[in-house]
């Protein structure tokens, strides 16, 4: 539950001053400040002038599969370069959450290792349990929902959304808005998710959103399995990751994804003047809404730079660029709140039934090995 208004306001005037004197807004530094690399907080760090200090003499941020045009990932970076005049380098834009893990342990002790990740939520709570990430509480650590973070403060949600139906109204007739739509023979050779659900958060979703609304339960995703091999049997669902060119090709006119990605894309294919027309629902019949985390590597190459990124990214000015591109930032109950919510951007925000219920560890780790067991087989032909 957020915290009382005094207290929320409180954490957001000091976040929105990243470079305030040592001690200003509850940033006291401990009597011994700690190395970067192994502080727990801003505070632990000598408090968050000394943290910025540090960060901008180390001049760069590694960072891996963050898509400009995913979150608003090019309007943060944009932000944070602007800010503090830190270089952010961002390897395999397009890469997956088992990618970033993967480069954690690859990459470990090199100087092109990521230094924070972004990642889907059962990603997080693996690269936890195998000892890669550094506990590091962000000033607003408090105010995230417990539900919502690691009790050890390894990583903790930033934005999410719920799984949606993408579709270009200019190749399909009539567009599906549920999960039994998809079925039907008019979308053979047409339905698609955003990359391999054993590697990808977003294709992950969308077969754990299939199981809801096919008689599973977030106990139980066979039957989103089972949906999707039925699809690939009868020709509807093809083995290609949906993306804003596969889109703009006509490759994949219809797309299970994030219901912030299938907007953003309308928005992308207006300003372009794209011969696309993408609408987006979210199925009833299927809601599934899931956050991603963010996380700071153990042995990041930059250590200062990657807690600033922290900080950043859960500021009232990260949250709410965030939300301008419809992912809903997981402090936005909270800026509602103390008034620093951006209210236009929230109205934006398309129209869900009900309150979302999330999984827990123990079945998002039981769904993720069904999932990384049987997939492959099941969508092989």
């Amino acid at each position: 539950m957020p915290a009382p208004r005094l207290r929320t306001a409180s954490v957001a005037a000091c976040l929105a001053l990243a470079a305030a004197p040592l001690g200003a807004c509850g940033d006291k530094p401990t009597a011994a400040p700690r190395a970067p690399a192994v502080a727990t907080s801003a505070a632990d760090a000598g408090g968050m002038a000394a943290l910025t200090t540090a960060a901008k003499k180390e001049g760069s941020l590694n960072t891996i599969a963050l898509p400009s045009d995913w979150a608003n990932y090019g309007a943060l970076i944009d932000g944070f370069e602007k800010k503090y005049g830190i270089k952010v380098m961002v390897e395999n834009p397009e890469g997956t959450s088992q990618d970033e893990i993967n480069a954690l342990k690859e990459h470990r002790g090199e100087g092109r290792a990521p230094d924070v990740i972004d990642v889907g939520g059962s990603f997080a709570q693996s690269a936890a349990r195998q000892g890669l990430l550094a506990p590091y509480k962000v000033a607003a650590y408090d105010q995230i929902p417990k539900e919502q973070k690691d009790p050890q403060a390894r990583w903790y949600n930033n934005y999410g959304g719920y799984i949606s139906i993408g579709c270009d109204a200019k190749r399909v007739k009539t567009c599906p808005s549920t999960f039994a739509d998809l079925r039907k023979p008019e979308y053979k050779g047409q339905v698609a998710l955003n990359g391999d659900p054993a590697r990808s958060g977003s294709a992950f979703a969308g077969v754990y959103a299939a199981a809801l609304a096919n008689g599973g339960s977030f106990g139980d995703i066979q039957p989103g399995i089972d949906f999707f091999a039925e699809l690939s049997k009868n020709g509807n669902f093809i083995p290609v990751e949906s993306s804003a060119t596969t889109i703009a090709k006509g490759q994949t006119p219809i797309s299970l994804d994030w219901d912030f990605l299938n907007l953003g894309y309308a928005d992308e294919f207006r300003e372009k003047g794209a011969d696309v027309d993408w609408r987006t629902a979210i199925p009833f019949d299927g809601s599934f809404a899931e956050y991603y985390a963010n996380g700071v590597n153990k042995d990041a190459p930059h250590p200062a730079a990657a807690r600033l990124w922290q900080e950043y990214v859960f500021t009232p000015e990260g949250q709410n660029i965030r939300l301008g591109a419809y992912a809903r930032p997981v402090l936005m109950d909270a800026m509602e709140k103390d008034g620093t919510l951006d209210k236009a951007a929230a109205e934006k925000l398309p129209t869900v039934e009900g309150t979302p219920t999330f999984p827990t560890k123990a079945q998002t780790e039981k769904a993720r090995g069904t999932v990384n067991r049987g997939w492959a087989e099941a969508v092989s032909g």
